[in-house]
């Protein structure tokens, strides 16, 4: 081997780590791991149908068809974060015994987030129900 082999071989090697680098910067600049559909599209594509946020039943009807069967089944996959019994330990989240109508993060002995500290008020169902549907977004 000579000169010339490992001189062409060093190109070549620098020629994938540039590509690669303008790889991840492009990928970066133009956000293509969180894609964003403009709010007002520029035409419109007849046949295709917008995407539209599904309301489901309201939170009053909800509560009025609930069963204590019903609401321990969706609660067992909390379980693994939470508990609620009186006096219980906080784990992952904190003890839910008796938080509907208590201040936000008002549990004693967890660390809360800032965001959900500065909130202020009380947990009530509605706060609760939005709470629920998206906790980063609340």
């Amino acid at each position: 081997m000579d000169d010339r082999f490992n001189t062409a071989a060093g190109w070549v090697l620098f020629a994938g780590i540039v590509g690669l680098g303008l790889a991840i910067l492009s990928g970066k600049y133009f956000h293509a791991d969180n894609p964003e559909r403009p709010e007002q599209l520029g035409y419109v594509i007849e046949g295709v149908e917008t995407e539209e946020e599904e309301s489901g039943p309201s939170l009053a009807t909800l509560i009025a068809s609930a069963t204590a069967a019903q609401g321990e089944a969706v609660f067992a996959k909390c379980m693994a974060c939470h508990t609620v019994e009186q006096g219980g330990a906080n784990g992952v989240g904190p003890n839910l015994y008796g938080v509907m109508g208590a201040a936000k993060a008002a549990k004693s002995g967890f660390g809360y987030s800032s965001a959900l500290s500065g909130m202020g008020g009380e947990w009530t169902w509605e706060n609760m129900d939005a709470w629920l549907a998206s906790p980063r977004g609340y």
